[in-house]
């Protein structure tokens, strides 16, 4: 059948036109975020994936988001090198020790005698129960959103061979844009499960207070194709599994 070329106006033709793949392309991860703390360690900046792709603005407030508990969780540190003053001029004041370093001492000893209650199994378990559940939620999201890219993938893929064996080129370019464009935002998501590591790692001794075993993130390698990312999917099916088990013995979650 002979084809007949039609005379379009040239703003329409241009709305006909494939996008160009740079015009569309994913950012690449945003830099990590972290702040030093006094104690030790870090903050690391959190990547919420129920959000999209991350920004250094989203991160940044991340991190205002832990500094104020922080601040707060320190609060028991602070009371304990407010006793070690007083108690240093104790002993540097045997056998009379100084009568203002008695007063001192035991006025931080009281308002330090709730913070004694803390490295018990009974204070300890509701909050590893309660840090468990919000990992396990945190990972039952992460291969939610895995599997659902893995199945946009899946008809990209062979669409691509298709277009390849074809000779299409202009659908093997828009295609590959697509499969990059989804292999970016796995590797966005996968990032964002550092956080979830750092937790687990810091955790540990609370954990082995609360009797609960050492859990730990395996590496998760990259996002290259297809073959990676289910990979990555059943390599965090069995922490989930792990974790539900642990969280079934103390009870469920809320």
């Amino acid at each position: 059948m002979a084809s007949i070329d039609i005379a379009v106006d040239a703003d329409l033709e241009q709305l006909f036109q494939l996008p160009n793949c740079a015009d569309i392309t994913l950012p690449s991860a945003a830099g990590g975020l972290s702040v030093q703390l006094p104690t030790g360690g870090s903050l690391q900046a959190f990547a919420d994936i129920s959000k999209g792709i991350p920004t250094d603005c989203s991160l940044t407030f991340s991190l205002m988001l832990q500094i104020a508990p922080f601040l707060a969780s320190i609060q028991c540190l602070l009371n304990v090198l407010k006793l070690l003053k007083p108690l240093i001029d104790i002993i540097k004041g045997l056998p009379v020790p100084p009568v203002a370093a008695l007063e001192e001492f035991g006025e931080a000893a009281v308002a330090l005698a709730p913070c004694l209650l803390i490295p018990t199994p009974a204070v300890i378990l509701p909050f590893v129960l309660d840090l468990l559940c919000l990992i396990l939620k945190v990972l039952e999201c992460f291969l939610s959103q895995m599997e659902s890219l893995i199945k946009i993938l899946n008809p990209i893929t062979l669409q691509l061979q298709a277009a390849q064996q074809s000779g299409n080129s202009d659908l093997e370019a828009t295609l590959q844009c697509a499969q990059q464009n989804a292999l970016t935002q796995a590797g966005q998501i996968m990032n964002s499960l550092g956080p979830v590591g750092v937790l687990l790692d810091l955790g540990g001794a609370l954990f082995s207070i609360a009797g609960v075993p050492a859990i730990t993130l395996p590496s998760l390698g990259s996002a290259t194709d297809i073959a990676a990312l289910n990979t990555v999917v059943s390599t965090v099916q069995p922490v989930v599994t792990t974790i539900q088990t642990i969280v079934n013995d103390l009870g469920g979650c809320p």
